[in-house]
C-alpha cells in the first residue's frame, strides 16, 4: 500500500511540475515585453500600450453613436500621418479615411437577419515600394477600433489597433521595403456585426488586390494569440508555421470554432465576400473581462502584445515574399496557381509555443492511419513471435477486452465528475462556485475522474485471461498489462482514424498519444527483460518517454478548461431547473475528458500501482474535501465578474407619448436573478423586492422586449421587468423615435402595395442601433438589394423579418416595404440609446463591484400599415 501512495504522489509531483510549466507558457512568462524606449527596429509592447491607453482611457467610449468613435478614427489617422512623415524615399504610403454605407443579409448566431448601415468610418493605410502598381497583389492586416456596449475595449480591440500601429511604424523605421503592398485596415464597425469590413469589401478600390490577410481579434485580455481559423486551403497555415516567432495555433480550433457563439471579420474576407486565404488570430484567455467594463489597459497580460507583434511582423514578411500571393483576378483566371487555395486543411499545432508541427492532409491520411494498422496487425505478430503457441483469436479477444475496459474507464472518468457536480448542486444554492477560482474545479473533479479511470482495471483483474499461461510460460500479470496496453493504444488509434474519416483536423492529439505510448511500450518491454517484472525501474522507462506528450496534453487540456471556465460566465442561461446544472456539468465533463487523455496513456502499466482500494478511497476523500471547500467560495469577484444586462425600456406611441416604462434585467449564466438580488440588497430594496425574494413586483419579460439586441437576447432564459416612472424621459427628450409614412402608398396590383416609410430617431443622443421586426404579408423591401432574409419565428409567432439599422446621421431612415395582400403590415421598432436617465444610472450604481452591468435605454413602439 505504501508503494502505491508513493507512486501516486510521484505522479502528482510530475503533473504538478507540468502544470507549472503550462501556466508559465499560457501566461507569457517566457516572453519579455520591450519597453517604450526599445530600439526603433524592434516591436515594442511599451509603445503599443501607450496607444491602448489613449484609445481606451483618454478617449471616452468608442461605441457607435458616441463621439469617442470619431475621435478614435482621428487619432489613428493622425498616428498614420506621423508614420508617413518618418518614411524614407524607398516607401510609398497612402492613407485614406473611408465612409461606408450598405445593406446585406446574413446568418448570425443561427438567426437570419438583415443589416443596413450608413456613415461608418474605416481608416486604411497602403504601404508599398515606389515601383509598385495599384493592381499589385497586396497583403491585408485587419483590426477594428470600435468597442462593445459599456466597455472601454482595451483588449477588444484597442490592443489590435495598437499592435497594427506599432507594426506599421516598425516597417518604416526598420527600412524594410515590402516586396508586395501591405494594407492596414482599421475598421470602425465590427461590433455591429462586421459592417466595416463589409463596406470595405463592397466599395473600396483596393479590395480586389488582396491576396491574403490576417484578422486580429480579441476574445479576452491575454494570450496565447491563437490561430482559430485558417483557409481557404492550407497555404495560410503553412506560412504561419514557417514564420511565427511564438507559434500559437492548432488545427483542432477550426473543428470547434463553427459551433462557438459569435463571429469575426474573418468570415467576410474568406467566406462571404472574398474567398481570400487568411488567418483569424485571437486573444482567447482573460475572457472574464471580454465585453465588460473591466476590459481596461491594466488587465492586459504583459508579454501578450509583444508576442502578437513579433509574430505579426514576421508573418507579414513571409506572406509578402510568397509567390502564391495572388489578387482576385489572378485567383480566378489562373486555375493552376489557384489550386493551393483549394483542397483540404492541413494538420498543425504548436508545442508549448516553442515550435510548430505542420503536415499536409495527404501526409496526415498516411500517418494517422498507422496506429490503427499496428493495432490490427499486432495479434498476428504476437502469434508468429510465440511460434504459434498463442492463438491469434485469443490474443485479439484480449485486445478487444482491453479496448472495451479502457473505453469504459474514459467514460467513467466523465460520468464520475458529472455525478459529483450534480450531487453538489442538489444541496447547494449557488452554481459555478469554481468560476472565479478554477483550481476548485480541478480539486473537485480530477480525483473522482481518476477513480473512474481505475475502476475497470480492478474489475478486469477478476476476469480470466484468454491465453494459457502455463503453455506460454508468461506470467498472468505480463499478459494482463500487454492486453491493457494494446487496448488503450487501440482506443486512441480508433479515435485518430475517426477524426480522419470525419474530415476533421484535430486527430493530432490522439495520434501523439498513440506514438508516445508505442515508444514507451518498446522501452518498457526492454526494461522488463533487464530489470524484471514488476519493478519501479521498468515503470520509469514507461513513463519518461511519454513526458513530452503528457506535457502537451496538459498544455492543450489546461488551455481548454481555462477557456471554457471563463466563457461559462457568458454562454447563456437555459431555463430552470436543468439550466442551473449545465455549466457545472459541462466543466466537470470537460475535466473528465482532459484527465482521460492526460493520465489515460499511463493506466495500462501504472494502473497496477494505483488501482488499490486504499488509493481509490483516498481519491474519493479528496473529491469530498474539494466539494466541501468549494461551497465556502463565492462564485464571483472583480477579477471574474457576473454579467448582468439592464435595459430601461420605454414603450412609446407617436413621438411624445410614453405608454409604459420598466427596468428589465437578465443574466447570462446559470445563477439566476434571484441569486443576484439576494447578494445585491441595495438593488433589491430600490426595486422593492421583499426579503423573501419573492419577486412579486416583477413580471417575466416577453422575448420582444429585448429586440434592440436581437439575436443576443436568445442567450437569456427568464428575464424580469420591474415598474419604473416615465416622467423623466419626457423632460429629457423633446421627441421620441417614430415611424410613419412620408408619401402616399403606391398600388402595384389588385392586392399588392408599396408603403414608403420614414424612421425618425427623435432627439436621442447616443443611438447604437435601431431594430425592426416586420410581420404580415411582406413580399419585398428596399434593403439588401431588395432581397428578404429567411423569416424567423419569434416565440412561436408569425414569420418575422428582422432588420438592424445603424450609423449616425441627422437624416431620417427612409425605405419602402411591399405587401402582396391587403392585410396589415405590422412593424415593431426598438431603438437602443446608450444614454441612461439619472434614475437608471443611480440604480446601476447600486450593484456591487463583482457585477458588471451593461446598461442602456430601449424605446419600443408598434405600427400598422
Amino acid at each position: 500500500m505504501a508503494s502505491g501512495f508513493k507512486f501516486l504522489f510521484t505522479l502528482a509531483l510530475l503533473y504538478g511540475l507540468l502544470s507549472v510549466l503550462v501556466y508559465s507558457v499560457l501566461h507569457m512568462k517566457f516572453i519579455t515585453p520591450l519597453r517604450i524606449d526599445a530600439p526603433p527596429d524592434r516591436f515594442s509592447e511599451g509603445r503599443a500600450i501607450e496607444h491602448v491607453r489613449v484609445l481606451s482611457k483618454d478617449i471616452p467610449g468608442r461605441q457607435e453613436g458616441r463621439p469617442g468613435l470619431t475621435e478614435a478614427a482621428r487619432y489613428i489617422k493622425g498616428q498614420l500621418e506621423t508614420i508617413k512623415e518618418r518614411a524614407g524615399s524607398t516607401l510609398r504610403i497612402e492613407i485614406e479615411e473611408s465612409v461606408v454605407n450598405g445593406s446585406f443579409n446574413m446568418m448570425f448566431l443561427g438567426y437570419s437577419i438583415s443589416l443596413a448601415y450608413r456613415n461608418h468610418i474605416n481608416v486604411i493605410m497602403r504601404l508599398s515600394s515606389l515601383d509598385s502598381l495599384d493592381s499589385d497583389s497586396s497583403f491585408l492586416v485587419n483590426g477594428h477600433f470600435d468597442s462593445p456596449l459599456g466597455s472601454p475595449g482595451a483588449a477588444d480591440c484597442a490592443s489590435c489597433v495598437a499592435s497594427m500601429l506599432e507594426v506599421a511604424r516598425l516597417i518604416v523605421d526598420s527600412a524594410w521595403v515590402p516586396p508586395q503592398p501591405i494594407l492596414f485596415l482599421f475598421n470602425g464597425a465590427e461590433e455591429l456585426f462586421m459592417l466595416g469590413t463589409h463596406g470595405f469589401m463592397k466599395t473600396h478600390k483596393w479590395h480586389e488586390t488582396i491576396g491574403a490577410f490576417i484578422n486580429v481579434e480579441a476574445s479576452g485580455t491575454a494570450g496565447p494569440d491563437l490561430v482559430c481559423q485558417s483557409g481557404p486551403g492550407s497555404w495560410p497555415s503553412k506560412v504561419y508555421a514557417q514564420s511565427a516567432v511564438y507559434p500559437m495555433a492548432h488545427s483542432a480550433a477550426q473543428d470547434v470554432f463553427p459551433i462557438v457563439p459569435g463571429d469575426t471579420d474573418y468570415r467576410i474576407f474568406s467566406q462571404d465576400y472574398g474567398n481570400i486565404p487568411g488567418l483569424d488570430i485571437i486573444f482567447l484567455l482573460g475572457g472574464y473581462f471580454y465585453h465588460t467594463s473591466y476590459d481596461t489597459v491594466e488587465r492586459l497580460l504583459p508579454g501578450s502584445i509583444q508576442a502578437r507583434g513579433e509574430n505579426m511582423f514576421s508573418i507579414i514578411k513571409a506572406f509578402t515574399s510568397s509567390a502564391m500571393l495572388q489578387n482576385a483576378h489572378e485567383r480566378q483566371s489562373n486555375e493552376v496557381l489557384a489550386k493551393p487555395y483549394e483542397g483540404d486543411r492541413a494538420v498543425f499545432f504548436d508545442y508549448l509555443t516553442w515550435f510548430m508541427v505542420y503536415y499536409p492532409k495527404k501526409v496526415a491520411q498516411v500517418l494517422h492511419s498507422i496506429p490503427i494498422a499496428i493495432f490490427l496487425v499486432m495479434p498476428f505478430f504476437l502469434h508468429l513471435r510465440s511460434s504459434a503457441l498463442r492463438s491469434w483469436f485469443a490474443t485479439s479477444f484480449d485486445f478487444i477486452k482491453g479496448l472495451l475496459f479502457h473505453s469504459i474507464g474514459v467514460i467513467l472518468a466523465i460520468i464520475f465528475p458529472v455525478s459529483f457536480a450534480i450531487l453538489r448542486l442538489l444541496f447547494a444554492s449557488n452554481a459555478m462556485n469554481w468560476f472565479a477560482h478554477p483550481y476548485l474545479a480541478y480539486m473537485m473533479f480530477v480525483p473522482c475522474a481518476l477513480v473512474g479511470l481505475l475502476i475497470p482495471r480492478i474489475v478486469w483483474s477478476c476476469f480470466p485471461h484468454s491465453g494459457d499461461v502455463s503453455v506460454l510460460k508468461i506470467s498472468k500479470e505480463v499478459l494482463f498489462d500487454e492486453a491493457s496496453f494494446w487496448g488503450a493504444f487501440g482506443l486512441y488509434a480508433i479515435l485518430t482514424a475517426a477524426y480522419l474519416v470525419a474530415g476533421l483536423s484535430g486527430g493530432f492529439l490522439t495520434f501523439m498519444l498513440s506514438v508516445s505510448m508505442l515508444l514507451a511500450w518498446i522501452l518498457f518491454y526492454w526494461a522488463v527483460k533487464s530489470y524484471g517484472y514488476p519493478s519501479v525501474r521498468s515503470v520509469v522507462f514507461y513513463v519518461i518517454p511519454q513526458i513530452p506528450c503528457l506535457a502537451y496534453a496538459v498544455y492543450f487540456g489546461g488551455f481548454l478548461v481555462q477557456f471554457l471556465v471563463e466563457k461559462t460566465g457568458m454562454m447563456g442561461a437555459l431555463p430552470p431547473p436543468y439550466g442551473f446544472f449545465i455549466p457545472d456539468v459541462v466543466v466537470a465533463a470537460t475535466i473528465g475528458v482532459v484527465t482521460g487523455w492526460c493520465v489515460g496513456p499511463l493506466i495500462p502499466v501504472c494502473g497496477r500501482w494505483l488501482a488499490r482500494p486504499s488509493i481509490m478511497q483516498f481519491l474519493l476523500h479528496l473529491t469530498v474535501v474539494g466539494l466541501a471547500l468549494s461551497s465556502q467560495f463565492f462564485p464571483y469577484t472583480t477579477a471574474a465578474p457576473k454579467r448582468v444586462v439592464f435595459q430601461h425600456t420605454f414603450v412609446t406611441a407617436d413621438s411624445n407619448q410614453v405608454v409604459e416604462s420598466s427596468y428589465d434585467f437578465a443574466v447570462v449564466d446559470s445563477n439566476s436573478l434571484s441569486f443576484l438580488f439576494k447578494y445585491a440588497p441595495e438593488v433589491a430594496k430600490e426595486l422593492q423586492i421583499g426579503s423573501d425574494l419573492s419577486l412579486e413586483t416583477a413580471k417575466l419579460c416577453r422575448r420582444e422586449t429585448w429586440m434592440a439586441i436581437f439575436p443576443v437576447s436568445f442567450l437569456f432564459s427568464r428575464s424580469l421587468k420591474f415598474p419604473a416612472k416615465s416622467e423623466e424621459v419626457l423632460n429629457r427628450y423633446r421627441q421620441l423615435p417614430h415611424l410613419s409614412t412620408y408619401e402616399a402608398t403606391t398600388r402595384l396590383g389588385k392586392e399588392s402595395r408599396r408603403v414608403p416609410l420614414k424612421l425618425w430617431l427623435g432627439s436621442l443622443e447616443e443611438v447604437w442601433v435601431a431594430v425592426m421586426n416586420i410581420t404580415g404579408p411582406l413580399s419585398g423591401w428596399s434593403f439588401a438589394d431588395n432581397v428578404l432574409p429567411a423569416p424567423e419565428r419569434l416565440g412561436g409567432g408569425p414569420p418575422s423579418y428582422i432588420c438592424r439599422l445603424s450609423g449616425g446621421s441627422h437624416e431620417n431612415w427612409t425605405f419602402w416595404l411591399e405587401a402582396n395582400r391587403n392585410e396589415d403590415l405590422r412593424v415593431e421598432v426598438a431603438v437602443l440609446d446608450q444614454h441612461l436617465l439619472h434614475s437608471a444610472n443611480n440604480l446601476k450604481s447600486l450593484f456591487p463591484e463583482w457585477v458588471d452591468v451593461v446598461a442602456y435605454s430601449s424605446f419600443f413602439s408598434t405600427y400598422l400599415f
